[in-house]
């Protein structure tokens, strides 16, 4: 037997595919037996310590293929686009038509797909043609504000005026305008948004003024009992129709208009004291979402706040301006003053020199 030196103890001039002058060198063959030994050690001792690395080295590198395959298959088998035929499933997504979808949602609004909505940019330039002249630099951003998300909620297909709705539009409308210089173009104002908006003026101040005066009265109680769908006044018969509507709309209006609904019947206007009277009567009686409707009510206090304290800004350049026309028209008045007696002094010092005239002649 003539076993071959392994790659170990090979010279570089010994490569190990050299097969046709292959030099054997001869071992004794103990020899040969310790060095396989000695490997097959060096083998196993390699193998241990991989093994305990292992778990570690699999902590700070990626997934291997194999396991990203096995999972692949598993989302693959857990998904219902993959539980046909990949062709199938790419055909009922490219046959798709908006509106037609099986679903309740589809089934009460499909009706409406592809139908024309007027643009937010619309509506701004019908707003701005109907008022036909500049808004006072002060309230012109919170005019903006108002003409956009006025627009946004009327166009959306799930949006139902209702008497809550109009009181608070006209509470939000009478709270920026109540203090604008030119009252007469407030009232522009006012007719521009509410019409650029697609809704009817009168018909939204009689629904408020309705409202209103069925509130008059009342106690924080019995409003929780009409919005608990009790009794047959206009705010049950609004809650009913709510609870009924699986796709109710909440809009920011109609949390204004539970603000006011709240000043009409006593309830202490502080923001921490709305909220807790806002959850109680959207999320308790009506049994619909109140955080979007507290998070209003919470705005609403704020904006208010702002206001406030522009309308005492106002007040004090008011009190200024008049108190500077004042010392204006004073100063004015000294002048005709001193301006008469100068004329009076004049006239006398021409009699004078007159009357010593006529003496010399």
């Amino acid at each position: 037997h003539k076993p071959c030196l392994p790659s170990a103890f090979r010279t570089q001039s010994q490569p190990a595919a050299a097969s046709a002058n292959r030099v054997s060198i001869y071992l004794p063959i103990n020899h040969l037996l310790s060095i396989t030994q000695i490997y097959t050690m060096k083998f196993s001792r390699s193998s241990i310590i991989l093994a305990a690395l292992a778990p570690s080295v699999s902590a700070f590198t990626s997934q291997s293929v194999n396991n990203r395959a096995t999972s692949l298959s598993m989302s693959e088998s857990s998904t219902p686009f993959f539980s046909s035929s990949i062709s199938d499933a790419l055909d009922r997504e490219v046959s798709y038509l908006p509106g037609k979808a099986d679903s309740d949602f589809a089934r009460k609004y499909g009706h409406l797909a592809g139908a024309q909505v007027r643009t937010v940019g619309e509506a701004f330039s019908q707003f701005t043609d109907m008022l036909g002249t500049p808004v006072n630099a002060l309230y012109k951003g919170i005019c903006t504000d108002l003409v956009g998300s006025l627009h946004l909620i009327v166009v959306n297909a799930r949006f139902n005026k209702d008497p809550v709705f109009s009181l608070g539009l006209v509470a939000v409308l009478d709270l920026v305008l109540k203090n604008y210089p030119e009252q007469d173009t407030a009232k522009k104002i006012k007719t521009a948004m509410i019409t650029s908006a697609g809704l009817d003026e009168a018909e939204i101040d009689a629904e408020a003024a309705s409202l209103e005066a069925w509130a008059q009265g009342k106690t924080k109680d019995e409003i929780a009992s009409a919005l608990k769908g009790e009794g047959d006044s206009p705010l049950a018969a609004i809650s009913n129709a709510a609870k009924a509507d699986e796709y109710w709309m909440y809009s920011r209006f109609f949390g204004i208009g539970l603000v006011r609904l709240m000043d009409i019947v006593g309830v202490e206007q502080d923001m921490s004291v709305a909220y807790d009277c806002m959850e109680e009567w959207v999320g308790t009686c009506m049994g619909k979402p109140f955080y979007t409707a507290c998070s209003d009510s919470d705005l609403y206090f704020k904006q208010k706040g702002k206001l406030d304290m522009m309308e005492t800004m106002m007040k004090e350049i008011e009190i200024r301006e008049k108190k500077r026309m004042a010392d204006r028209l004073e100063e004015k008045a000294e002048m005709a003053l001193k301006k008469a007696e100068k004329d009076v002094q004049m006239a006398e010092q021409i009699a004078l020199e007159a009357e010593k005239e006529k003496q010399k002649a």
